[in-house]
């Protein structure tokens, strides 16, 4: 699980393989203990539970990212590595 971003001590992760589960492209994030997963297309929350104002600080970085969050997920799902990905700032 690389972690390609981090952000005010959110961090984001994009599995390998990990196309099954949701079937969707998505990232992981985690905060204090929480985990969410959000699909990239739309930022919305597919699993999980974060606080409000990190939920919408990951959903406003996948809208600015959305191109380079969608490279990184094709190379995940092959295996390679992705790359990392500024945060927000």
């Amino acid at each position: 699980m690389p972690t390609i971003s981090m952000f005010f001590g959110i961090l984001i992760s994009i599995f390998y393989k990990d196309d099954e589960q949701h079937h969707i492209p998505h990232i992981h994030a985690r905060y204090q203990g929480k985990k969410v997963s959000v699909a990239l297309d739309d930022g919305r929350l597919l699993t999980g539970d974060f606080p409000p104002r990190q939920l919408r600080m990951v959903q406003v970085w996948v809208d600015i990212h959305r191109d380079e969050l969608m490279a990184d997920w094709e190379l995940a799902v092959a295996g390679e590595e992705p790359f990392r990905i500024a945060p927000l700032q």
